[in-house]
């Protein structure tokens, strides 16, 4: 089975909502299955060390702000043992958030729509402070 590259542009540190992204990725995939099941697993994997991903609510924009600055709070760029800072103060902070969230996510696909709760999205959460493009990986594997 094939899976789908989506890239994702990050402007600085923060939550970017990719749901839409990821819907329209799973269209295209299930697109391309001829005699297959449109109901199965699709799986998401982030390909980098300094962003993860995550499922919370997305209906308010308030939510994600809270969740930045949660991690902000968490991994701070002040803690006194940081030594690792070669590409910059974000550097060390950054991959102990990712180390909080997920590096890969799950989700059903039944009869070709993505099962989710009604106020979740899916989020990339960038934590370095300069432009980045991402890349999340997505394979569906439809029920036998």
């Amino acid at each position: 089975m094939k899976f789908k590259t989506i890239e994702i542009p990050t402007r600085g540190e923060r939550f970017y909502n990719i749901t839409g992204q990821v819907q329209v990725a799973l269209t295209e995939l299930l697109g391309q299955l001829h005699g297959s099941s449109r109901s199965g697993m699709l799986f998401l994997v982030n390909l980098h060390t300094s962003c993860g991903l995550t499922i919370n609510e997305a209906f308010e924009d308030s939510a994600s702000s809270d969740m930045e600055s949660f991690l902000k709070h968490v991994a701070s760029r002040e803690m006194k043992f940081i030594t690792h800072t070669t590409e910059g103060a974000d550097d060390s902070p950054s991959h102990m958030k990712s180390m909080l969230l997920q590096q890969s996510l799950a989700f059903i696909v039944d009869n070709n729509e993505l099962i989710m709760g009604q106020w979740q999205g899916i989020y990339l959460a960038e934590f370095r402070d300069s432009p980045k493009s991402r890349k999340v990986l997505l394979k569906f594997i439809p029920d036998s």
